[in-house]
């Protein structure tokens, strides 16, 4: 950039001082010409080139920038380009134009300067002078020769007449004589009639052209008036005329031709003197015309010169400047593009047969990157739609155990929503204890991993590749429950079988020994009710816990109807805000809640379970709060995409400190409790195609959110924990 606007700069310069110069000469050329034109002189030969090169050459040099100009905004105008071949182009046809001229307009400027000088000097015109009166002398001499040849020609002609008729046979010889011998071209004898004319009696003629009928009667007239003779001449002939017998009419025409007379004759030759002495006035302004002349003729021709050489530039760069487009539309990705125009035998044709060439095998090339790129593509999309479809989670770390590939699984179970994708991550920042199996280099173990306060069971398993290691997990944490369920439900049923069938026996018996011994003791009777209060009390008891064992390990199989689950809330709130009006219950919906399909007795059974605890964990905590505890339990019905949610939060003691574990058989934090409400709850849940949540609510309590499937059927009815359960009772 730097050296374009130096250049720029350095360009504009010249501008200037190249119009400055041309101003400067032009004025300098002006003054000089009308000063000397007062004093008459022409201008010297050197001073006369001076000026015309220096006017000339500021002068070509504006031409040449001119050109310059138009060459970077034709290139500008074509690709955007910087014109620097346009310019070269110009400036080497200029300076091949502009160097000849000027040595040109030197020369010839010199030469007629020279010529000028010599013409029209002082030799010169005295020589024409001198030339003039020898003209002069020599026509004048040739007048006096013909004039006296023909006064001595009519003096014998006069003699011979007076012996001899000019009938006889030897007058026309004696007449050849003597003009031959008076170097004559030409004589007649002419005769004047009795009427007055003219007749010629006798003629020589060499030359074959008859002139007698130029004597005019005005030349009778001087002769006859007294003249010897009379002598006229024109441009290239002298002509005598004279009397040889003036009473008997007899006249004699003789002539002389010669080329030295249309030279020689007086006033042609002072017309030449004239016409010298006009054109040495003139001569200022032929120089002044001839200088301009030069000087437009020399700019005409340096400017066809720049025309040429933008003509020529256009024609030569515009395949370059075709071949950039297309090189930048190449690079863009149209690798199908060619170029056309000239594809002779020139550089320029094999140029374009080069690039297009280059074109098809970037083509071809391209094409099959792009096939081999598709087929990796898919494979990529195959491989990921396998990695995102398998349960299980996909870790790939190199060997610095920086994470390169996870899938979606995996990102879900080890990583919150909100977390950015691991990649480049090393592993030991959020899965160390699966980054110590690597370590210790285990091919797999079972590991439990804490996610948002939630303990989960992983099973992995660990290969080795060339890049570093894949790793391939599972939750478990859902397995183990369930078998932990099914253990439960069997043990259950065990136990219900075995504790069931002597209860009956025990309580009847308790009650007969009450019926028949009670009148007979007369020893502290009141001990021995109590006693058997107690054992019929606690069989009842015993009952009652086998009865859940029971539910628990027998839960029937849900019915599924079509029902409102905003009645069905209602209708388990009611009975619970019946039962307990120190609790504030609060009931709302959000959105518009469908109608779902379900069985009416568990999901009234799983809302008064999940209440229940509510009320406990809120009078918990309003025994350890004292007098001032307001206990608070709301219920919150929303519709979700193809499920109903119920959420279900309390301000009592909260969630224990093994929360994992609350929803496990036989786990509970009651005095009296067996553990197996919350159990059955998520069991409920799951076979509605659901599932159940605990959290810490806001301010303190616990949130249980419910769902349930809009249509359980559809997501495949009954859980298989159900279903192994059914088969196996």
């Amino acid at each position: 950039m730097q050296v374009a606007a130096r250049r720029a700069n350095f360009f504009g310069v010249m501008v200037i001082a190249a119009v400055i110069a041309f101003v400067v000469m032009t004025t300098v050329t002006f003054v000089a010409l009308f000063s000397n034109a007062n004093n008459g002189e022409f201008l010297s030969s050197n001073m006369t080139a001076t000026l015309l090169v220096g006017t000339l050459v500021p002068a070509l040099t504006i031409l040449v920038l001119l050109g310059r100009w138009m060459a970077l905004r034709r290139a500008a105008q074509t690709i955007g380009g910087t014109g620097r071949m346009h310019v070269r182009l110009v400036f080497i046809f200029s300076l091949i134009a502009a160097v000849p001229t000027l040595l040109v307009v030197i020369f010839a400027s010199y030469l007629f300067q020279s010529g000028v000088e010599f013409w029209f000097s002082d030799s010169s015109r005295g020589l024409l002078e001198n030339a003039n009166k020898l003209a002069r002398g020599y026509y004048e001499q040739a007048q006096r020769d013909v004039s006296q040849e023909s006064l001595a020609m009519a003096s014998d002609l006069r003699g011979y007449l007076s012996e001899e008729p000019i009938t006889s046979p030897e007058f026309p010889e004696f007449l050849y004589f003597q003009v031959r011998n008076r170097k004559l071209d030409e004589s007649a004898i002419l005769q004047k009639g009795q009427d007055g004319q003219i007749r010629t009696a006798a003629i020589v003629d060499p030359t074959g052209e008859n002139e007698a009928a130029t004597v005019t009667p005005a030349l009778v007239r001087r002769i006859d008036a007294g003249e010897p003779f009379v002598v006229e001449a024109n441009a290239n002939r002298i002509v005598a005329f004279t009397a040889i017998d003036r009473d008997a009419g007899i006249y004699l025409y003789t002539s002389r031709s010669s080329d030295l007379l249309a030279f020689s004759q007086g006033q042609r030759a002072e017309n030449i003197v004239k016409g010298y002495e006009m054109l040495t006035s003139r001569a200022r302004l032929y120089q002044l015309r001839f200088n301009v002349a030069l000087f437009i003729a020399s700019l005409a021709l340096v400017g066809l010169s720049v025309w040429f050489a933008l003509r020529f530039a256009d024609r030569q760069v515009k395949p370059l400047y075709e071949l950039v487009d297309a090189a930048r539309r190449v690079g863009s990705g149209n690798f199908a593009l060619r170029v056309g125009g000239r594809t002779g035998a020139d550089e320029i044709g094999l140029l374009n047969r080069a690039f297009n060439r280059m074109t098809a095998q970037i083509e071809k090339q391209t094409q099959a990157l792009l096939g081999a790129n598709l087929q990796l593509q898919e494979r990529r999309v195959f491989i990921e739609a396998v990695l995102e479809s398998v349960t299980a989670g996909i870790i790939s770390v190199d060997a610095s155990g920086a994470v390169t590939l996870m899938n979606s699984t995996a990102q879900k179970l080890l990583l919150d929503h909100e977390t950015p994708g691991p990649l480049g991550l090393p592993l030991v920042a959020f899965a160390p204890q699966v980054a110590a199996l690597i370590e210790r280099g285990k091919p797999g173990g079972i590991v439990q991993y804490s996610k948002n306060g939630e303990l989960l069971t992983l099973a992995v398993k660990i290969a080795r590749d060339a890049t570093g290691h894949v790793i391939t997990f599972e939750d478990i944490t859902r397995q183990l429950l369930d078998q932990r369920q099914a253990a439960w439900s069997d043990v259950a049923r065990r136990i219900a079988h075995e504790i069931k069938n002597p209860l009956t026996p025990i309580q009847l018996a308790t009650e007969r020994l009450s019926r028949r011994y009670r009148k007979q003791i007369t020893q502290d009777p009141e001990l021995f009710e109590d006693l058997t209060r107690t054992i019929i009390r606690q069989v009842g008891d015993l009952r009652k816990m086998v009865d859940e064992f029971s539910s628990f390990a027998r839960l029937p199989k849900p019915n599924f109807r079509p029902e409102d689950p905003i009645a069905l809330v209602r209708q388990a709130l009611f009975l619970q805000e019946v039962a307990h009006t120190d609790i504030a219950f609060q009931f709302s919906s959000e959105g518009q809640v469908p109608i779902i399909g379900c069985d009416r007795h568990q999901f009234g059974q799983a809302m008064t379970n999940v209440l229940k605890n509510a009320i406990e964990a809120v009078e918990a905590k309003a025994k350890e709060s004292g007098g001032d505890y307001k206990g608070r339990v709301s219920v919150t019905l929303s519709a979700l995409d193809e499920a109903v949610q119920v959420r279900i939060t309390d301000n009592g003691i909260g969630l224990p400190q093994d929360r994992d574990r609350i929803i496990e058989p036989y786990v509970t934090t009651r005095e009296k409790g067996t553990g197996l409400g919350l159990a059955i709850v998520n069991k409920i849940v799951e076979e509605h195609g659901g599932e159940m949540t605990f959290t810490a609510a806001q301010g303190g309590g616990t949130t249980v959110t419910m769902r349930f499937a809009a249509d359980p059927l559809a997501h495949g009815g009954p859980s298989e924990a159900s279903d192994m359960r059914s088969r196996t009772e």
